[in-house]
């Protein structure tokens, strides 16, 4: 494979991988329409395509909070069995329309309880879900596996019964955890006890951090609480001058810590200023381990097919490069290693083969 520039053709047959991705940020807009429509919620339209543009200019604020207030209307149709289980098996066959091989999906079941469902329900309906999309997208010639991460809302006080229960259903499609919400403010060692379990049990985890607050988000996820992946970080080149690494890039680094980048998400909260300009290339080139993501498809008009496209086209990334970031994010995903190393040596590196 030669290091060349691509076009949006090739990468939409390009297998990829996404490690961060919402899943109540992911819906599509028909559904959510639908399912507004049968739960007797209000929405700012219920034409499908000008609530996606709704969406894609409400979050363009370049404020993290009012980006997040956008999910008021996605979470209101995932309060039902019904809704969770059509909203999971879409995400899957999304994916899959999208090349995706292998994702991992998060949600925070706490926000899906207000129809009466538990916790414990939550989970296990979006399970069903999820299960039911990779049979369809199996059947079609398109499998995809996905993961599930639990999340716990880090300004409210669930977090430790989110963790339980990824304790729980690790051998039951979720993979890991991960604390999401407004970051500044709600520092992750605030949930010390909750990371200290999943560390007692074995079960990996990812922290949102250096988003929307800088240098000591990051320490605190990994130092304190003991994250093996950071969500977004792209604040850590704050720990860069000139080429030169500080101390916690360095850790992140030499580590080979993942850091889950998702450079359109990243404009719209105002942590990256153009695609052209976003911390993931530089990293990159600095050898980090830096994969490419999604965050939410729908709340950021995109997918894995446009976030390539963008870097591709704005920031002279190669078929190479798309290859060194998919293949990073399946060394970095929360499963096993036979099945991560089969990924990458049996789906991936020929695909590249074959589509390039």
């Amino acid at each position: 494979m030669s290091a060349t520039r691509i076009d949006a053709d090739v990468i939409r047959r390009l297998p990829k991988a996404v490690l961060h991705d919402h899943l109540d940020g992911g819906l599509r807009p028909a559904t959510v329409v639908e399912l507004a429509r049968e739960v007797g919620h209000t929405l700012p339209t219920t034409d499908p395509d000008e609530l996606a543009a709704w969406y894609y200019e409400a979050a363009n604020s370049g404020d993290l909070v009012r980006y997040i207030a956008t999910f008021e209307h996605t979470l209101a149709v995932m309060q039902t069995r019904e809704g969770l289980l059509r909203t999971a098996e879409e995400y899957v066959l999304d994916l899959a329309a999208d090349g995706v091989v292998y994702g991992e999906v998060r949600y925070a079941p706490e926000l899906n309880t207000n129809g009466g469902l538990t916790m414990r329900e939550v989970v296990e309906t979006v399970q069903e879900g999820l299960a039911a999309g990779m049979a369809k997208a199996a059947a079609a010639g398109t499998p995809v596996r996905v993961g599930t991460l639990l999340c716990g809302m880090r300004m409210f006080d669930r977090v430790q019964e989110a963790a339980e229960l990824a304790v729980a259903y690790r051998d039951a499609g979720v993979v890991g955890f991960d604390i999401a919400g407004a970051e500044d403010g709600f520092p992750p060692a605030d949930h010390l006890a909750a990371f200290e379990l999943l560390r007692r049990e074995s079960v990996p985890f990812t922290i949102h951090a250096g988003e929307a607050h800088g240098l000591p988000s990051i320490h605190q996820a990994l130092q304190v609480c003991g994250a093996q992946r950071i969500g977004h970080g792209v604040r850590i080149t704050e720990d860069i001058v000139d080429g030169k690494l500080g101390r916690l890039a360095s850790w992140v680094r030499d580590r080979r810590i993942a850091l889950e980048m998702c450079p359109t998400s990243n404009l719209q909260t105002g942590a990256a200023t153009s695609i052209a300009e976003h911390p993931v290339t530089a990293l990159k080139d600095l050898g980090f381990r830096v994969t490419l993501n999604t965050d939410n498809r729908l709340v950021s008009g995109t997918t894995m097919t446009r976030e390539m496209t963008l870097l591709v086209e704005q920031a002279g990334w190669t078929a190479e490069d798309l290859r060194t970031v998919t293949v990073n994010a399946l060394k970095s995903a929360f499963i096993p290693f036979d099945e991560r190393r089969a990924l990458i040596e049996d789906v991936v590196l020929p695909g590249y083969a074959a589509a390039l």
